[in-house]
C-alpha cells in the first residue's frame, strides 16, 4: 500500500466520522428543539460542502505531489545508473590503454545497446555548456570574418584582412552555411544567404581546384539546400557544377584537377607530371550524385561514376592505389600509396557513396571496393615501442615508411562508421582498430608542448612518435573521428578528448580578431590564416560531439569530406529513374522542406 492509498483511506474515514458526528448532532437536537429550528439545515449543508471541497483539494494536491516525488526519484535513479555505466566505460577504456602501453593488443567491445546509447545521448548540462562554448567560438570566428574579410575567401586575422585563396568565391561564407544553420545562428545564416543570392558569382577567369571547389563550394551549397530547402542554394550549386563538368572530358574519364571557371579550360598542375591526383579525382562522387538526385539530371552522376568504373577495371587485390593516375589512359603511375595527403578521401568516398545510396544493391560495388581497400589498410598497420601506438604507414613500391599524416586521422572515424555492417567478429576487429588509431591521433595533440598536433609524424623504434612537419592549421580529422566513435559507442571518453583539444585551440589559437594556426607547435609561433575548414569542419564536429545523436542522425545523413551533411537517398538499380527520390522527410533542423523530399 503506497502513500497515496493510505491518504485516501484516511480521508474516507475522516469524512465518514464527520458524517456520523453531524447525524448524531441532528438526532440530539431533534429531541430538544421544535420544528421551528429547521432554517438552520441549509447552514449545516453548506458547512459540510465546504469541508468536502477542502478535503478534495487536499487530496488532489497530495496525489499530484506524490506523483512528482515518484517521477523525481525515478529520474534520479536513471541518472545514477547512467553515471555508473559511463564510469564502467571509462574504466574499460583505461584498462585498454594500460594494456596497450604494455604492448598487448586486445579486442574488447565497448558497444552499448540502443536504449543505453539513447540515455547516454541525453542532453546533460555538461554537454550543453560545452556546446555553447563551441558556439561562442563559432560566433567569434564568424564575426571576425564578417568584420575584416566579408566576401573574400578567408580571413588573415593578424593583419585584419581577407585573401582570395579560391578565386574569390566567398569560400568561408559558402563553407559555413550549414554550420550556422545547425548551430541555430539564424541572423548570421540569413546574411550569408543574402550574400550567396546577390553577390556570389562563379564567372571568374580563375583556374580553380576541381577538388576544393567541389567539396567546399558545391558541397556547402547542397548541404545548405538539404537543411533549409532554399532553392537559391540549389541554383548556385548547379551553376558551379556545370562550370566544373568539362574537367571530366578526358579519354579515360579521369578528370583533370584544375579548370578555368569562366572558359572551361582544364589541365593538371606541372608538379604532378601531368597526372591526376587520386584524392582529387575520386572525391566528387557524393556531391555530383546528390546534385543529380536533387535536379533529376543524371549527367552529373554519370561523370563521377565513370571514374569509379574506370578505376574498378584494374582494381588491385589489396585495394590500394598510388596517388597519381594518367587521365589519358586511366593507368596508375609509380608513386606512393597513402591514407594521408592525396590519397585519403578516395577511400572515404567508397564507403560514403554506399551509405549515401542507403546501402542498396545499386551501390554494393562501392562497399565491395572499400572492403578490399581495408585489407590493404590493415597491411600498413604497425605499432610502436614501447607504447604500442598503432599507425598507418605509407608505401612506396615494396617499402614502407613509418610516417603518418594528421590527415589520415579521418580513418578511425571511417572504420567505426563501417563497423556495424560487418558480422559480430569482424565488427569488433574494425572497431578495436578504430579505437587504437584514435588513441594515436589524440596523442598527436597530447605529445606537443601546446597540445596541438603537427602536420605529420614519424615513428622510430623505441621513441613512439615524433613530430616531423610541425605546423598546425586547425585541422578537423581527429575531432571528426572522435565524433563518429562517440556516436557509435556512446563512450564519453571521446567527448573528453575532444574537449581537451578544443581547450588547446582556445588557449593557443584564439586571438582578438579570430583564430590562427601555428607555424611550429613546439615554439608557438603563430601564422596568419583562419582556414575556412576550421569553421566548416572543426567547430561543426566539436558542436556535434556535444549534441544529442538526434542532431544530424547518421542513419539519415552522410557527411562529405568537408563535413557537409547530405540527405541519404535510397538508390535503385535503374540509375536514370530519378522520379522517386527522397521518400524520407527531415525529422529535425528543418525550416522549409526541400521539394525533392
Amino acid at each position: 500500500m503506497n502513500k497515496t492509498q493510505i491518504f485516501i483511506y484516511f480521508l474516507f474515514f475522516l469524512n465518514f466520522g464527520l458524517y456520523n458526528t453531524e447525524k448524531k448532532g441532528q438526532i440530539k437536537m431533534g429531541k430538544t428543539r421544535s420544528s421551528s429550528s429547521s432554517p438552520s439545515l441549509p447552514l449545516r449543508w453548506w458547512r459540510r460542502t465546504l469541508v468536502l471541497v477542502f478535503i478534495g483539494f487536499v487530496a488532489v494536491t497530495f496525489i499530484v505531489w506524490d506523483r512528482i516525488t515518484l517521477t523525481r526519484d525515478h529520474t534520479v535513479e536513471v541518472l545514477r545508473l547512467n553515471e555508473e555505466l559511463i564510469d564502467l566505460q571509462n574504466l574499460l577504456e583505461d584498462l585498454k590503454n594500460y594494456l596497450r602501453d604494455l604492448g598487448l593488443s586486445i579486442q574488447l567491445s565497448d558497444r552499448v545497446s540502443e536504449p543505453a546509447k539513447e540515455s547516454i545521448g541525453q542532453d546533460d548540462p555538461t554537454n550543453f555548456r560545452r556546446r555553447e562554448q563551441v558556439k561562442d567560438a563559432m560566433i567569434h570566428a564568424w564575426s571576425s570574418y564578417e568584420k575584416y574579410a566579408w566576401g573574400q575567401d578567408e580571413l588573415q586575422p593578424q593583419t585584419k584582412n581577407g585573401i582570395d585563396t579560391f578565386g574569390g568565391l566567398g569560400a568561408t561564407i559558402v563553407d559555413c552555411l550549414d554550420t550556422l544553420f545547425i548551430m541555430g545562428l539564424d541572423e548570421q545564416f540569413q546574411r550569408a544567404r543574402e550574400w550567396v543570392a546577390n553577390s556570389l558569382d562563379f564567372n571568374k577567369n580563375y583556374e580553380a581546384s576541381v577538388f576544393e571547389t567541389t567539396i567546399r563550394v558545391l558541397g556547402g551549397l547542397l548541404s545548405a539546400y538539404d537543411l533549409s530547402g532554399d532553392k537559391v542554394f540549389l541554383e548556385k550549386a548547379q551553376d558551379i557544377a556545370d562550370r566544373l563538368l568539362p574537367a571530366w572530358n578526358t579519354p579515360s574519364g579521369i578528370p583533370y584537377n584544375r579548370i578555368n571557371l569562366a572558359y572551361g579550360n582544364a589541365n593538371n598542375p606541372g608538379w604532378t607530371g601531368g597526372n591526376s591526383v587520386l584524392a582529387d579525382s575520386g572525391t566528387e562522387q557524393l556531391e555530383f550524385i546528390a546534385l543529380s538526385q536533387r535536379t533529376r539530371d543524371p549527367k552529373y552522376q554519370k561523370k563521377v561514376e565513370n571514374v569509379i568504373k574506370e578505376l574498378g577495371r584494374t582494381f588491385p587485390l589489396d585495394g590500394l592505389l598510388p596517388v597519381y593516375i594518367n587521365p589519358h589512359t586511366g593507368a596508375t603511375s609509380s608513386s606512393i600509396y597513402t591514407f594521408g595527403a592525396m590519397g585519403d578521401s578516395f577511400y572515404e568516398y567508397l564507403l560514403k557513396a554506399w551509405i549515401q545510396g542507403n546501402k542498396t544493391e545499386a551501390v554494393k560495388h562501392y562497399r565491395e571496393m572499400w572492403e578490399t581497400s581495408m585489407e590493404g589498410l590493415k597491411s600498413l598497420i604497425r605499432r610502436t615501442t614501447p607504447s604500442s601506438f598503432a599507425y598507418i604507414c605509407e608505401k612506396n613500391g615494396r617499402f614502407l615508411s613509418d610516417k603518418m599524416d594528421e590527415l589520415a586521422c579521418f580513418a578511425p572515424g571511417m572504420l567505426a562508421l563501417a563497423s556495424y555492417d560487418y558480422g559480430p567478429g569482424e565488427a569488433e576487429k574494425y572497431l578495436s582498430l578504430a579505437e587504437e588509431l584514435a588513441w594515436t591521433c589524440y596523442n598527436f595533440y597530447q605529445s606537443t608542448p601546446m597540445k596541438l598536433a603537427g602536420e605529420n609524424y614519424f615513428f622510430s623504434a623505441g621513441q613512439d612518435m615524433s613530430v616531423d612537419t610541425s605546423w598546425n592549421i586547425l585541422r578537423p580529422e581527429t575531432i571528426e573521428s572522435l565524433f563518429y566513435l562517440w556516436r557509435i559507442t556512446g563512450n564519453k571518453t571521446y567527448q573528453e578528448w575532444g574537449w581537451n583539444i578544443f581547450q588547446a585551440f582556445e588557449k593557443n589559437s584564439r586571438i582578438e580578431t579570430g583564430y590562427v594556426g601555428h607555424k611550429n607547435v613546439n615554439t608557438g609561433i603563430k601564422d596568419n590564416m583562419m582556414q575556412s575548414f576550421f569553421l566548416a569542419e572543426t567547430l561543426k564536429y566539436l558542436y556535434l560531439l556535444f549534441s544529442p545523436p538526434s542532431v544530424i542522425p547518421l542513419d539519415e545523413w552522410v557527411f562529405n569530406t568537408e563535413a557537409h551533411p547530405f540527405r541519404i537517398v535510397t538508390r535503385h538499380d535503374h540509375e536514370e529513374n530519378f522520379g522517386a527520390l527522397g521518400q524520407q522527410k527531415p525529422q529535425v533542423l528543418t525550416k522549409t522542406q526541400p521539394n525533392w523530399i
